[in-house]
């Protein structure tokens, strides 16, 4: 596995469009996703936005400093950056705007384990942020060379829980010019599901969309039904203090028998009080055809091994439909693997080997808790979501923008969703 590329996959600089509307055509040679969903409306300008945690903090090129170096020629901006430094990964998007969809030109991800040991410590460590650092320098290399109009840079749950956050966001500011901004998880279930919410089924009620993460996982109901309150897709949400790393550091990655899964299973489901929706969903997943929304390493392993992929390739994954009998031969598959095994699969690799059966264990305890009989691979989340965001904010995108012909032919219906209705972690108002 390349360290610098699109992780899983390789494929740091490649273009392609986006639009967020489309159903993926996992075959095609570029995947479009357009970008059509009411999000939170933004206020166009130079300065950064209100400093309200819904609200972004946008980097423009001259407070950023950023040079201006297009290597591109068939590319002409102007371009926005999106930069999501989670407990596990950095990630960057470098996108333009085309139509009523943007372009992504350029990306990296670097598997940084920034929240190694974390939980027991309650410090980001020195190797952690160091490994940070250094892929922070390049992603900052990057948005100079495309001389950005515009980035929102976040930080996630390593950075909410660590005594030393802000000692550590005080040093990227200081080594690499760059101001992180650390969302809450309202702010971060927002922005996945502004994300992926266009892989949603027309035909469904809705769907149970979460995103693994490395320290924390959120689980947002998104239902087409609307009363007099909630007008919109979002029904309720939650964030979970447990993700790949914390639970793999808790049980051991490397040696995971079947009493060890389910141990990870049980502290996963011990975590389910703090959705105040969670019996509501139940109720509601027995009366109407939902489905899962995946967005996270977790299900993208699961597809690319379902794939049976010689090297993972993001076009190939995201928007495939998996169904429930495939879904669990592919878990009984990978946790059956022993590490070796799990290093040696093109698709996991050995930076995600310790990782992904903590990955499975939180997806198995949501299909236990929330039984669904379909899953959509969503490889796309936050950055596809600030991305959309700032484009409309200055005017590139129209909120409930037209459709691809792709998507006319579909006969895709799930544009113009709007979100809204968040009060707290697990509570919107129901």
């Amino acid at each position: 596995m390349t360290a610098d590329a699109e992780d899983p996959a390789a494929v740091s600089g490649q273009d392609g469009v986006w639009s967020s509307d489309e159903a993926a055509n996992t075959g095609s040679a570029s995947t479009s996703v357009r970008a059509s969903t009411p999000t939170d409306t933004l206020n166009p300008g130079r300065n950064d936005h209100a400093p309200d945690s819904t609200g972004p903090r946008r980097q423009t090129g001259r407070r950023g400093g950023f040079r201006k170096r297009n290597r591109n020629a068939r590319s002409k901006g102007p371009f926005y950056a999106a930069l999501d430094l989670g407990t596990n990964n950095c990630r960057l998007l470098v996108a333009e705007p085309v139509g009523d969809g943007f372009r992504v030109v350029d990306s990296f991800s670097r598997i940084v384990r920034l929240g190694e040991g974390l939980s027991q410590t309650g410090e980001l460590s020195e190797a952690a942020m160091a490994r940070a650092l250094g892929a922070l320098r390049i992603c900052r290399n990057k948005m100079a060379e495309r001389h950005v109009k515009a980035a929102r840079l976040i930080a996630t749950e390593a950075c909410r829980q660590a005594s030393n956050g802000q000692h550590f966001l005080d040093r990227v500011r200081r080594e690499t010019g760059l101001n992180l901004e650390v969302i809450d998880r309202r702010t971060e279930a927002r922005l996945a599901v502004a994300g992926c919410h266009g892989l949603l089924d027309p035909q469904a009620a809705g769907a149970v969309l979460f995103d693994i993460g490395g320290g924390s996982s959120e689980i947002v109901w998104l239902d087409r039904k609307k009363n007099r309150r909630r007008r919109g897709l979002l029904r309720a949400w939650v964030s979970l203090p447990v993700g790949v790393v914390t639970l793999s550091e808790r049980h051991g990655g490397v040696d995971v028998g079947k009493s060890v899964f389910e141990a990870m299973v049980g502290d996963v489901q011990d975590e389910f009080h703090r959705f105040k929706a969670r019996d509501s969903l139940k109720e509601a997943l027995g009366e109407r055809q939902f489905h899962f929304l995946g967005t996270s390493g977790t299900v993208t392993t699961l597809a690319g091994v379902h794939l049976d992929l010689p090297r993972y390739d993001r076009r190939r994954v995201d928007g495939i439909w998996m169904e429930d009998n495939e879904i669990e031969r592919m878990m009984v598959k990978i946790t059956g693997m022993d590490y070796g095994e799990r290093v040696s699969n093109p698709c996991i690799g050995k930076e995600r080997a310790d990782l992904v059966l903590a990955g499975c264990a939180i997806f198995e305890a949501i299909r236990r808790e929330w039984p669904c009989t379909r899953l959509r691979v969503a490889d796309r989340g936050l950055r596809e979501g600030i991305l959309v965001q700032m484009m409309r904010a200055d005017g590139h995108l129209r909120p409930g923008a037209g459709k691809s012909d792709r998507d006319k032919n579909a006969g895709d219906k799930s544009a113009g969703g709007k979100i809204e209705g968040d009060k707290r972690d697990g509570d919107d108002g129901l």
